[in-house]
């Protein structure tokens, strides 16, 4: 049989504005490009000691348990709930999106009693529904939702360690779209266990799983019944090698540790504040140019998410087509709704690198030509709303 001769990879340049991934800095794809050396060569020991150091000020903790996962975002959600919850454990989630039902369903399959509290999609969780979940029970963990990704809606950290307190329990929260765009402050917060990943905020390549863990958080592990029934993800096991043991657990992904130490290097340099400004200064604008089309935002402000900003689809206006033709003619993607508002919404995503006035004049005025082509009138003037927001 002849083998087929295969071209060389050639991707086209797109600007990425959906709810990841994001762009990647120059200097993050040249990290990637750098060479490889062995997982416990002493250099790349010393990197991995910095991604660390540099994951502890952008998740705003002291907490030792804190390292990349390898895998993706989904992999540091497994990775909490599989160390953390044991079969018979009872655990609250609160869901008012994908990702909240996801974090419920990983924990069933754990083996626990789930109770789940619920809220509007396009909502944040409301404190006191998930008080009245808890009154009168315990818990062995609260799982929440910082940044819900699939509707843009930001659930504040504000009192949910007294929630988690009240009823004797971890509190764990899935940071995958705000690190590195919005507040966090796990310390201040009282937060037990966190996971995000590299492919949002930080604008690293999709591939790794920060997480951080509490002591309160390793003490459950330690005191568990029964080891983690993933042998990949036992946090015991990968602390021996994270840690100054250095013992063997699998092969890092060394490159893709190099690409999130430039990221958080990036982070870092630029600072935190800084960062944060950047993401609410862009969303601002883009929401006053999108509001200036006609368009409605489902989420309200104060509990919009800087970084990603659900739009409703206008009536008489089809999804996918303004989709593709967005990509095609300007190489620009944006995102479709999940679930409830699959068909319904737009994701739009300023993160990390892409986050840029360049970004948000190109979204506006590629988004007003096509609807404009697909026959939907645009009410004013996108670009000078912006403007003036910026």
């Amino acid at each position: 049989m002849t083998a087929k001769t295969f071209s060389p990879l050639a991707p086209p340049s797109r600007v990425l504005l959906g709810p990841g991934p994001s762009d990647v800095a120059p200097s993050v794809l040249r990290a990637l490009s750098a060479p490889t050396v062995g997982h416990l060569d002493p250099y790349f020991l010393g990197v991995m000691d910095e991604v660390r150091a540099m994951l502890r000020v952008a998740f705003g903790t002291a907490n030792t348990i804190t390292m990349p996962m390898s895998g993706t975002g989904s992999a540091g959600m497994e990775t909490l709930f599989v160390n953390l919850v044991e079969p018979g454990d009872r655990v609250l989630v609160g869901v008012n999106g994908v990702f909240g039902g996801r974090m419920a369903e990983v924990a069933r399959r754990c083996g626990a009693e789930v109770t789940t509290v619920d809220a509007p999609w396009g909502r944040p969780l409301d404190p006191d529904d998930l008080r009245k979940a808890t009154q009168g029970a315990r818990f062995d963990a609260v799982a929440i939702v910082h940044a819900e990704t699939s509707t843009g809606a930001l659930t504040s950290l504000e009192g949910m360690r007294a929630l988690a307190d009240s009823c004797g329990a971890l509190l764990l929260v899935d940071a995958v779209t705000s690190l590195g765009g919005v507040p966090i402050d796990v310390d201040t917060h009282g937060v037990d266990a966190i996971y995000s990943g590299t492919q949002k905020c930080l604008s690293c390549p999709p591939g790794l799983a920060p997480i951080s863990l509490s002591e309160r958080a390793m003490a459950k592990l330690k005191a568990r019944k029964s080891k983690p029934q993933s042998w990949y993800l036992d946090l015991e096991l990968i602390g021996s090698y994270w840690g100054s043991e250095r013992a063997y657990h699998h092969t890092a992904p060394i490159n893709m540790l190099y690409a999130l130490h430039e990221a958080l290097r990036l982070v870092i340099e630029e600072g935190l504040e800084a960062r944060f400004a950047r993401h609410r200064r862009h969303a601002t604008a883009l929401a006053a140019g999108l509001r200036a089309m006609g368009l409605e935002l489902p989420v309200p402000e104060a509990s919009r998410l800087p970084p990603l900003t659900l739009v409703a689809i206008p009536e008489g206006v089809e999804d996918a087509p303004v989709r593709k033709a967005l990509l095609e003619r300007y190489g620009l993607e944006i995102g479709g709704g999940l679930g409830d508002f699959k068909g319904r919404a737009w994701r739009i995503g300023l993160m990390g690198a892409a986050s840029t006035p360049r970004n948000v004049m190109l979204c506006l005025t590629a988004l007003a030509e096509t609807l404009a082509s697909a026959g939907y009138r645009v009410a004013g003037d996108p670009i000078a709303a912006a403007g003036a927001a910026l």
